[in-house]
C-alpha cells in the first residue's frame, strides 16, 4: 500500500537537495531511484566519500555568507575577551589532564524519559558540567545550577539568530555570572551579546568548518584576523560534527582536557514508538511533498530501525541523524587512547567502538568526581 509521506523542511534545504540529485546525474530519474543510490548501508568508501563532499559543499553554500556576517560582527568581542585556551586545567600547576570527569548534557527525548536532570540534580557529583545551548534553560531549572555545581559551562556553535532564545530566561540572569561560555566564532552575535548581558564570560573558540581548504578557506582567513590583535597565539578549534551536542564531546576532552565524558540527552535518533508524522517532519521551515512508500526499501534505508544491544532497545535513525551519530562514532573510535566514552542516554544509537554504555544512576554512584 502506497502512501504520501509530507516532509517538512525548508525551501533551502529543498533546493539543495535538487542541486545534489542533478549533481549525481539523477534530474531526470524519480527521487526514490535518487534515494535507494545513496542511502544503501553498505555503500563503498569511496561513494561514501563523495557525497560526505557534495553535502559539506552545499552546506558551505548555504551558510558561508552567514558565517562571514557573524564572524566580522563578533570579531571585536574576539579581540577583547578570553581564549577558550584559558579554560585548560593544565595551565594551573595544581590540575593534572583528565583529573576530573564531565557530563555533557544535550536536550534528547531520552533526559526527560528517563529523568536524568532529577537524578543529577539530587546527586553528589563533583566534576565539570558542560551544556549544550539547547538544554540550558532546562539543567537551571531542574536545580542543575552552578551553585551545586561549581564547574559548569554551556557551549554555542550554530550560526543562527534562534540561538538567541536559548539564553533569553530569568534562570539564565540569575546563574550567568558563574557560568562559563564557549562560542564559535561564527556564533550569532546576538545570541553572545544576550550571553553577555546575563552574566555569562565569553570564551571564543573556532568551529572548524573548511580548514582542509588551505590559505583560501574561511578558517585560515578568520584564524589571522584573530591573531592581529590580542590573541596572537590564535584560538583553539575543534570538530563539531554539524552539532552543538558533539562539540561539547570534543570541548570536553579537547579544552577541558577531561579523560571520562558521559553523553545524556545525546540520542540522535528516534524512539521507535514515537509517531511517523513526528519523525518524518525533523526539521523546519514550509512542508514540501515527497512521495515515498513506508513500506519500501527506500524509506527503510532513509529510516532505518536499528537494535542497540547495549541497552536492548530499538531506535530509527532519519537522515540528519545518520550524518550526526556515524560522524560522531567515528569521532570517539578515533580519540585518544586517554580519552573513556560514555553513553548514559539508555537509549538511542550511540554504541560500539571506544563506547562504554551504562544507565545515569551507575555512572553517578562510579564516578561521582
Amino acid at each position: 500500500m502506497r502512501k504520501d509521506i509530507e516532509f517538512s523542511i525548508s525551501e533551502n534545504t529543498f533546493v539543495n537537495l535538487l542541486k545534489l540529485k542533478k549533481q549525481m546525474g539523477y534530474e531526470n530519474k524519480g527521487w526514490d531511484e535518487w534515494f535507494s543510490n545513496i542511502c544503501v548501508p553498505n555503500l563503498d568508501q569511496s561513494k561514501k566519500d563523495e557525497i560526505e563532499k557534495i553535502m559539506e559543499k552545499l552546506h558551505y553554500e548555504q551558510w558561508y555568507d552567514k558565517w562571514v556576517k557573524n564572524f566580522a560582527l563578533n570579531l571585536n568581542g574576539i579581540w577583547k575577551e578570553l581564549s577558550a585556551k584559558e579554560l585548560d586545567p593544565t595551565k594551573n600547576p595544581k590540575s593534572g589532564i583528565g583529573e576530573h570527569s564531565a557530563i555533557v548534557i544535550a536536550r534528547g527525548p531520552s533526559i526527560k524519559k528517563n529523568n536524568h536532570l532529577e537524578l543529577l540534580a539530587k546527586s553528589g557529583y563533583k566534576g565539570a558540567i558542560v551544556c549544550c545551548d539547547g538544554a540550558l534553560i532546562n539543567a537551571l531549572n531542574a536545580g542543575i545550577t552552578p551553585d551545586k555545581f561549581p564547574e559548569y559551562y554551556v557551549v554555542t556553535i550554530d550560526a543562527g539568530e534562534s540561538i538567541r532564545d536559548l539564553y533569553n530566561d530569568p534562570y539564565v540572569d540569575k546563574y550567568g555570572k558563574k557560568i562559563r561560555g564557549i562560542f564559535a566564532t561564527v556564533a550569532h552575535p546576538s545570541a553572545v551579546e544576550r550571553a553577555r548581558q546575563a552574566g555569562i564570560k565569553i570564551h571564543w573558540l573556532h568551529a572548524l568548518l573548511d580548514y582542509g581548504e588551505g590559505k583560501k578557506s574561511f578558517n585560515q582567513i578568520s584564524a589571522l584576523m584573530v591573531r592581529a590583535k590580542n590573541h596572537l597565539r590564535g584560538l583553539p578549534a575543534i570538530q563539531t560534527g554539524g552539532n552543538v551536542g558533539t562539540s561539547s564531546w570534543f570541548v570536553s576532552w579537547q579544552i577541558l582536557k577531561r579523560s571520562v565524558i558521559t553523553l545524556i540527552g545525546i540520542d540522535h535518533s528516534w524512539n521507535e514508538n514515537d509517531p511517523w508524522d513526528v519523525i518524518i517532519s525533523h526539521g523546519h521551515g514550509h512542508p514540501n511533498k515527497v512521495d515515498l512508500d513506508k513500506n519500501s526499501e527506500t524509506f527503510k534505508r532513509l529510516f532505518p530501525k536499528i537494535y542497540n544491544p547495549e541497552f536492548k532497545c530499538h531506535c530509527i535513525l532519519d537522515p540528519i541523524f545518520q550524518y550526526y551519530s556515524s560522524a560522531l562514532k567515528e569521532f570517539i573510535a578515533r580519540s585518544p587512547s586517554w580519552v573513556n566514552t560514555i553513553n548514559s542516554t539508555e537509549g538511542g544509537c550511540i554504541f560500539g567502538k571506544r563506547i562504554t554504555c551504562m544507565t545515569f544512576a551507575n555512572f553517578l554512584q562510579n564516578y561521582n568526581h
